[in-house]
């Protein structure tokens, strides 16, 4: 088939940082947390700018009769009146409930003397306690609009004004199955304090069918001034009638319900009666229709708790559920922000007390793995494509001090002719071996059949050891029972943002950790990067498997379960180029994170077996289960929280938390840095490391567990590597390499049957080389391995605060 051209006049195809299917997750998941937390903080009223109390404006527009009229106003059908109430008539209204702890109690006042109230409520609140509503209509009160967030509808857009009284309206018709003809607005008082802005509201509120109701008598037990002084504040000047305020929620409203008690059977006792505001304005009607001239039209009465529209229940339904489902949904984030806090202090706290013990035995000039280890050593070099860096990686193994070293370089297929710059370097103990491309688990264990001595190490393509590292990397093989070693990964290309980031990550994240694991004894990844094994440990466990994405992972894992020891050695380092674009670290992270878990759920069963394996598996996996996946998972929240505290509760307070989690974790970079003897200045770009680098590993471990639980396959990919500043040869590949010979699996098999319930059961074996390779048998470059597991396992470090 030909080559599919490309089309003419578009420049070069650039890629996505993210492929569509990643960015839909993030967004959608995105959309809806700040969906949630806007409708949270909506209801909650917590959009301060429309809370504020403003002041009184000039009352040119105001007719002078509603000045100085009643404190019940009508602008239905474009009229413009006011009513009283009866003489000797008192009307209790309670505003911004309903509250659970409080309107049942002002209830039950109500109740013992015999008397009615009229209760404005706030919509939202009704949402929550609909049952409360229902039993303020059930036992004769009626219910009045006093908005859904408790808004100043001065200083809201108009659309809101009527978006304020319609989600109450349908709020109440769903909790109590009635409808309401009155409204309260926020921050409203008497008359006298209706100005322009004001009446072009209550208008408006008029047009929609509404009648606004103010205040005679302010009782301000708000301010809780003690019981004799709100009595004296509600008390009505001689024996005139009173709409009267008070508040049957917003706080402690104790003196409310003394007050009450006392109140009320005193203006009983001065002759006065006790309505709702509706029955006060029916009787106020039946005056008037009987003072009125024969002939006359009579005035109807108001209809008191009119049964709702239908179509308002339903559409209260659905503003009832969001809200439940807005609390609800904040209820949960709040809780797994206190599970993540205390996750992350319990875990810096043991990592730091472990970390610290391990550091300090180490030190100790008594310590000692045993008689020193001179036994010959052979370093495996899985290579594919490395043309960049693969000369130095060389040089610096073959070069090191150790006396017994073979390097086997196994070029796994190369196209760059990475195999023929390692020959023409004519190292005497270097050997290079070519293989058909069959990834990196193979790879491996053909370097390990070929492979002459006991003593394993395993190494990356593109990274650097020192002069002493292997030497310091197998002193603990002194001890007969460590069947692997871990090495001290370093970032060398640290110069670049997204580079020095993961320096930072490096040192904290996965060197302090591995001083950790050790204590515990479940050190989780040996990394590709640096690791030695004994070829016994190896056999035991049947190779480098293939059926994960983390080779390293599962075969230490494999070791950990027949009783080696696995442990640290902090001193043998290696240099390695960490990616330097944000595409290359998300590919590197999610095949990490996505590895893990495979190794994770293909050793599961060790949570019930017995001996070294059920050790591993009730201290070792809960272990990275908790803190490997689900605390880096849950930690989303703490920045939720950050931005939902910023925009919505206290600045100060949230900045302090904020700055006291980041205090936190500079504290244990600190340490860290020091443990690592490395210098502290890239830690200034720990607080921009909050920004962004943990977001995109967010998106990483997502994709990841959304990829193992809906059983999806992750490909390998290529990282790009520009080498560690090192000259690079030009040399063209051969035109047909010559490949390694054919071999039994390693170990062998031969005359043996495998058994399902091993550890090592379904792990990969070395692929019996074939003389030649046709291009539609090899991998596509991007599907090919980079560098294993987390250098310090589990899927990465925790960012949290």
């Amino acid at each position: 088939m030909p080559a599919r051209k490309r089309p003419r006049g578009r420049g070069p195809v650039r890629r996505r940082l993210l492929p569509r299917p990643r960015v839909l997750l993030g967004t959608l998941l995105l959309t809806v947390f700040v969906a949630v937390l806007v409708v949270q903080a909506y209801i909650n009223a917590e959009f301060t700018g429309d809370h504020v109390e403003s002041e009184v404006g000039d009352n040119a527009t105001v007719p002078a009769d509603v000045l100085t009229g009643g404190p019940v106003l009508n602008t239905t059908g474009g009229q413009e009146s006011t009513s009283r109430m009866p003489p000797k008539t008192i009307a209790l209204t309670f505003d911004d409930g309903p509250d659970p702890v409080w309107t049942p109690r002002v209830l039950d006042v109500l109740k013992e003397n015999d008397a009615h109230g009229t209760f404005f409520v706030v919509g939202s609140e009704v949402s929550r306690h609909p049952a409360l509503a229902k039993r303020i209509t059930d036992e004769g009160n009626e219910l009045g609009l006093h908005t859904f967030t408790h808004a100043n509808l001065q200083i809201i857009a108009p659309w809101r004004r009527t978006l304020e009284l319609s989600q109450t309206q349908v709020a109440i018709a769903r909790a109590t199955g009635v409808h309401t003809n009155l409204a309260r607005f926020p921050y409203s008082s008497k008359n006298e304090a209706i100005d322009d802005e004001n009446w072009k509201i209550i208008k408006d509120a008029g047009r929609q069918g509404y009648l606004v109701v103010v205040n005679d008598t302010d009782s301000q037990d708000w301010q809780r001034p003690g019981v004799d002084q709100i009595v004296r504040n509600a008390t009505p000047p001689g024996e005139t009638s009173a709409v009267i305020l008070f508040h049957d929620a917003g706080g402690d409203r104790q003196q409310t319900l003394d007050s009450l008690r006392r109140f009320i059977p005193a203006m009983k006792a001065r002759g006065y009666q006790f309505t709702t505001v509706t029955e006060g304005l029916n009787r106020t009607i039946e005056q008037s229709n009987a003072a009125a001239a024969p002939g006359a039209k009579p005035v109807p009465k108001l209809p008191e708790n009119p049964a709702a529209a239908t179509s308002d229940v339903w559409r209260g339904s659905a503003v009832i559920w969001t809200v439940r489902v807005a609390d609800g949904l904040v209820w949960v984030i709040a809780i797994l922000f206190l599970v993540v806090g205390a996750l992350t202090i319990g875990r810096t706290a043991l990592l730091l007390l472990l970390a610290t013990r391990h550091t300090r035995q180490r030190r100790k000039d008594t310590w000692s793995w045993g008689p020193p280890v001179t036994e010959p050593v052979s370093v495996i070099v899985p290579a594919y494509n490395e043309k960049e860096g693969i000369e130095a990686a060389v040089q610096s193994l073959a070069g090191g001090d150790y006396p017994h070293i073979e390097v086997v370089v196994v070029d796994d297929g190369s196209t760059d002719g990475t195999a023929a710059l390692v020959e023409q370097m004519r190292l005497p103990n270097v050997r290079v071996v070519r293989v058909p491309n069959g990834g990196k688990s193979n790879a491996l264990n053909t370097g390990i059949a070929l492979a002459r001595h006991d003593l394993i190490v395993t190494v990356d393509g593109d990274t650097i050891f020192e002069p002493d590292s292997i030497t310091k990397l197998v002193q603990p093989f002194a001890d007969p029972s460590v069947g692997a070693i871990a090495g001290n990964v370093k970032v060398g290309n640290r110069e670049k943002m997204v580079a020095a980031w993961q320096h930072i990550e490096y040192v904290i994240g996965f060197n302090l950790d591995r001083r950790l694991y050790e204590v515990l004894g479940i050190m989780p990844t040996v990394p590709g990067a640096i690791g030695a094994f004994r070829r016994e440990a190896l056999a035991q466990v049947g190779g480098i498997s293939d059926e994960t994405l983390a080779e390293d992972t599962d075969v230490t894992m494999a070791m950990l379960r027949q009783g080696w020891k696995v442990v640290y050695a902090e001193d043998a380092k290696a240099w390695t180029e960490a990616p330097a674009t944000l595409e290359q670290l998300y590919r590197q992270r999610y095949r990490w994170s996505y590895g893990t878990m495979q190794a994770m759920w293909k050793h599961r069963r060790a949570l019930f077996d017995k001996g070294p394996s059920g050790r591993f598996g009730r201290v070792g996996l809960p272990f990275l289960a908790l803190f490997g996946v689900a605390l880096p998972m849950l930690a989303p929240v703490v920045d939720i929280m950050l931005v939902y505290g910023l925009v919505f509760w206290e600045l100060e307070e949230t900045v302090v938390a904020w700055l006291g989690m980041l205090t936190l974790q500079l504290f244990t970079a600190a340490v860290a840095f020091r443990f690592d003897r490395e210098s502290l200045k890239p830690l200034w770009r720990l607080p921009l490391q909050q920004f962004a680098y943990r977001q995109l590993m967010y998106l990483v471990l997502m994709q990841s567990a959304t990829t193992a639980l809906t059983g999806g396959r992750l490909r390998w990919h290529k990282l790009h590597r520009a080498g560690l500043g090192t000259r690079v040869s030009t040399v063209p590949p051969p035109p047909q390499p010559a490949v390694a010979p054919v071999l039994d699996t390693w170990p062998s098999t031969l005359g043996q049957t495998r058994v399902e319930t091993h550890p090592a059961a379904g792990r990969a074996m070395a692929r019996p080389a074939v003389p030649t390779q046709t291009a539609r048998d090899r991998y596509d470059p991007e599907d090919l391995p980079s560098a294993g597991s987390p250098p310090g396992g589990g899927s990465g470090p925790v960012y949290t605060g």
